[in-house]
């Protein structure tokens, strides 16, 4: 359809004021309202007030947060680059660990992730609650990863993997794919076979690994140019 929804004061102040994303219409309690005056001019059509009970009916959450909105998918520029940094996943299913992936991705400027088709949709309420409005900055492309990588040779494509070689030293490139795998199977063995090296995160604890997300950071962290 298009469309996704967006609930919370702080998810939606912030998707209210993207430059690449149309508000289709927000429900809100009257104390919103009366707080978000600025927001609203020029568009007052598109906001509708409820009030407590009736926002609960509508809200995805089990304590609802005030405000509730429809936007239109956001539109990104058709003619973006191929080159630079790519972040690849292959197969995540869990909506915290994509979300969470995604605003690591914007905190270091990746315009793009490139996702396979079984990953879990971007639009999921739990993947926008988590990703909050680095949706809008951060582009999501869903198709076979096989065919994006074989379509882009000579780009050095790096695999997260607890049998890689242990990161001893910074990365440097301009242009790369970090590619990282799903939550309890990692990357399937056919991605594996058309990577240029993997690489883990030293391990200095006990701890059998590490949650996808938070191995996505600490991997980006070691790339010396992304761009």
């Amino acid at each position: 359809m298009g469309v996704f929804v967006a609930e919370g004061p702080k998810i939606v102040y912030e998707l209210l004021q993207a430059g690449n994303i149309s508000l289709v219409q927000c429900f809100a309690t009257e104390n919103w309202m009366s707080m978000q005056e600025g927001l609203r001019r020029g568009r007052e059509n598109l906001f509708f007030q409820l009030d407590e009970k009736e926002f609960e009916r509508i809200s995805f959450h089990s304590t609802p947060n005030q405000v509730l909105a429809v936007f239109k998918k956001p539109v990104f520029p058709e003619d973006k680059k191929t080159g630079g940094f790519t972040l690849l996943l292959d197969t995540i299913q869990d909506p915290g660990n994509l979300g969470t992936i995604v605003r690591t991705a914007d905190w270091f400027g990746i315009k793009r992730i490139v996702c396979s088709a079984d990953t879990t949709d971007i639009y999921n309420p739990k993947v926008v609650q988590s990703a909050m409005g680095s949706l809008v900055r951060v582009e999501m492309i869903y198709t076979d990863l096989e065919e994006y990588i074989r379509a882009n040779p000579g780009i050095p494509v790096y695999a997260g993997s607890l049998e890689g070689d242990d990161l001893r030293s910074k990365i440097p490139t301009t242009e790369a794919m970090l590619l990282m795998g799903n939550e309890s199977k990692g990357i399937r063995p056919e991605l594996i076979s058309l990577t240029s090296k993997q690489i883990r995160i030293p391990r200095k604890g006990g701890a059998e690994s590490l949650n996808v997300a938070v191995a996505t950071g600490i991997l980006l962290s070691w790339f010396e140019k992304i761009s």
